[in-house]
């Protein structure tokens, strides 16, 4: 089955310290390792989690899932090696060429992330916001009941409660988080650890397209054999990337993985 271009994706984030120590007088003179500290306080005596409001997310990584002309390609931007400015205008310069996007709750919290940030450094993404012309009209990224953005969560979830990544992941046979979650991206960053966290954001959009090929399947658009054919495809693929020292990137996710068998 030949696809049109797919992009998945995925963004691994901390809290934004210089904003907090300007919406937050607790933290404006504290340094940058107290007042993020303080921020995490102040936002657990608030919800009862860490989890940061959406314009105080920083984005650390990025990792994409290209799918085109039958051939993929998984690559990363993060932190260690570009700005954060470099990472958003490269994701932007991709929606140019008009790619079906999928993602697990990227319409909740990936896309509005993006958007904050490229407001706080004036980025255009002229093409993501597209709604009023041509094609985009009937199919853009930005209604939610449109498939040029696929979310995943919402697609599957219907009405009814959304569920994660790794569980529904996990449920299909998929790798999942493997102990990992969001919350441990901070202290990755912290420890320098940016193979783990490339690796961790990978993993994540290695899922989502899985998951995709399923649903896929689920309505319609993909037989089994089609769906089979690119799940192999793509444990292949996994197998060809390696670290700098030899060894697999991703030798735990392939373990993980229940892979079926035809006819199963």
């Amino acid at each position: 089955m030949n696809f049109p271009p797919i992009l998945v994706f995925d963004i691994e984030t901390i809290p934004d310290v210089e904003i907090g120590k300007r919406l937050y007088p607790e933290v404006s003179q504290l340094d940058d390792d107290e007042a993020l500290a303080k921020m995490i306080q102040l936002r657990e005596d608030e919800v009862g989690n860490p989890f940061m409001p959406l314009p105080l997310h920083k984005i650390v990584c990025l990792s994409v899932l290209w799918i085109n002309n039958g051939k993929m390609s998984l690559k990363t931007l993060s932190l260690n090696e570009h700005s954060e400015q470099e990472i958003l205008q490269t994701f932007f310069n991709s929606i140019d060429k008009l790619p079906v996007l999928v993602s697990w709750n990227g319409k909740g919290f990936d896309i509005p992330v993006m958007t904050y940030r490229a407001l706080h450094y004036g980025l255009c993404a002229q093409k993501l916001f597209a709604e009023n012309t041509g094609e985009m009209k009937y199919n853009n990224y930005i209604n939610r009941y449109h498939d040029r953005h696929t979310d995943l969560m919402l697609k599957t979830a219907m009405s009814g409660a959304y569920q994660k990544l790794d569980v529904v992941a996990t449920a299909s046979g998929f790798a999942g988080k493997q102990a990992l979650d969001g919350y441990d991206v901070l202290p990755m960053l912290q420890a320098g650890e940016w193979q783990k966290l490339t690796t961790y954001c990978e993993s994540d959009v290695l899922n989502t397209w899985l998951l995709y090929l399923r649903y896929l399947r689920l309505v319609g658009k993909m037989t089994f054999d089609e769906s089979l054919a690119w799940e192999n495809y793509t444990h292949e693929y996994l197998q060809s990337i390696k670290n700098s020292d030899d060894t697999l990137r991703h030798a735990q996710f392939l373990q993980a993985w229940q892979r079926p068998k035809m006819g199963e």
